[in-house]
């Protein structure tokens, strides 16, 4: 079966699309699955109805709980280690290879690319620097991004397209965070589940929502100019994110709390009727669907698995177990998963016994954590959790005497996973490229090292 065919599920065969699709890749960052569909009391009404009208993927995941080798793995369909991105962009680190970017493939099959706002796999998203046919604004704002959508959107379009939509929010904005609304009264506010409840937590979540709350509706006005053009019946929408949530104990880990994302698509093939999907998928699993979709052959470097057969009902799983990694983020910190059904497996190679402060952005939630002995907290360099017992991976069994058996099972596929794909981790610790900006481990922040406010009293830190 050549891999541009569908399933019809009305004829029991596979039959190629009547048209190939627009494809909307509408994304933000840091949102991990804090979205109303997901069942978080946070105001997301767009985001809701994409949702009922098209397929939630419950069991999504990022490749990477970082952002520039998360993306790069999304549209390359490689793990970021095989494409090269063991960092973030803006810090010195690239794709080995540019022309496996997703847009490339598509621009070949006569799509019209285009991007309006963030992107992070490359200093820049035009022609010359990652292949899109229009670089559509260079401002990242809210409105220059939502407007600049909606302008394309409005055109008249000869010829499919692939329209990316990039918002930078939830990041936080220093310690605030990109938002056009006031925060939610944080009294009725709950924080995420790996923090305590207290007015510090509770007022920095209350921010996270309104930010949410601030893409949702820029999202919206790029849905609703979808279906005033008319173009919503022939258009894939893929709304995803990165990675978790920019709080501790999420973003830049490899629990679920850091690698678990949103992950809702809707158009022709199938994505529509407000079906869940409770299967794991990874984000590398989109470039082939998008393949499939497209009616274009899957390139060969293509690691990720076409979800079309859980969407025709074809298969229940196609995969049995998803894989995520960490080298770079602001610090070094080498690490890698395998996730199943039940359980987590997590290795660190830093032989570190400490956490990486310097790996997520500096925040209210994050200072309350380090003033109560964050730093005392110790690092394990293997972790077993039981998904089924400890959904929040908080309790590690990895020395559980009735476990050892299961704790080999893991480590064996993490390690036939790092051979298969060659991770230059099983050669030592990987060096950086020339001139890449990389943070001290022992630093409180990504940005400027230690807070003066932070200073006293951190000898022996």
């Amino acid at each position: 079966m050549a891999s541009c065919h569908v399933y019809d599920s009305r004829r029991g065969c596979y039959v190629e699309p009547p048209i190939k699709p627009n494809i909307l890749y509408l994304h933000c960052h840091d949102a991990g699955r804090y979205v109303q569909p997901y069942g978080h009391a946070i105001q997301t009404p767009h985001i809701q109805k994409l949702a009922e009208q098209g397929v939630l993927f419950r069991q999504a995941f990022s490749a990477a709980p970082t952002c520039s080798p998360s993306r790069a793995a999304l549209v390359t369909g490689q793990w970021p280690h095989c494409n090269g991105m063991l960092g973030l962009a803006h810090r010195g680190f690239a794709l080995s290879d540019y022309s496996q970017h997703i847009v490339h493939p598509l621009s070949q099959a006569g799509y019209t690319t285009a991007i309006a706002g963030f992107q992070h796999v490359a200093p820049c998203a035009t022609r010359e620097c990652i292949g899109y046919d229009e670089f559509l604004t260079e401002d990242e704002g809210f409105e220059t991004i939502t407007s600049a959508a909606e302008q394309f959107l409005g055109r008249s379009h000869d010829k499919p397209f692939f329209l990316s939509v990039g918002y930078v929010a939830p990041h936080r904005r220093e310690e605030d965070f990109h938002t056009l609304f006031e925060p939610d009264d944080d009294r009725y506010v709950r924080p995420p589940n790996p923090l305590p409840d207290t007015e510090e937590t509770r007022k920095d979540m209350a921010m996270y929502k309104a930010s949410v709350r601030s893409t949702d509706t820029c999202m919206g006005r790029v849905l609703a100019a979808l279906d005033r053009k008319g173009l919503a019946d022939d258009t894939l929408v893929i709304c995803t994110t990165d990675h978790g949530i920019p709080f501790p104990g999420m973003k830049s880990t490899l629990t679920d709390h850091g690698i678990g994302v949103m992950q809702i698509m809707r158009g022709p093939g199938g994505f529509s009727g407000g079906k869940v999907v409770d299967a794991m998928v990874s984000q590398i699993d989109l470039y082939p669907t998008i393949c499939d979709l497209a009616r274009i052959e899957t390139p060969p470097w293509v690691q990720g698995r076409s979800m079309m057969p859980l969407i025709d009902g074809t298969e229940t799983e196609i995969n049995d177990a998803v894989f995520a990694e960490i080298t770079y983020h602001a610090a070094y910190e080498p690490a890698r998963c395998v996730r199943t059904t039940r359980w987590k497996y997590i290795r660190r190679f830093d032989g570190r016994d400490r956490v990486v402060l310097s790996n997520l952005d500096d925040g209210p939630s994050k200072e309350f954590w380090y003033r109560n002995g964050w730093t005392d907290q110790t690092a394990a360099e293997e972790m077993l959790f039981d998904l089924v017992f400890d959904p929040d991976e908080r309790c590690n069994v990895i020395e559980r005497a009735d476990l050892q058996e299961t704790a080999a099972e893991m480590r064996n596929r993490l390690d036939a996973w790092m051979r298969e794909t060659n991770d230059p981790l099983l050669d030592g610790p990987v060096p950086a490229p020339p001139g890449a900006t990389i943070t001290d481990p022992d630093d409180y922040s990504p940005r400027h090292g230690w807070p003066e406010y932070l200073q006293e009293g951190r000898d022996g830190c």
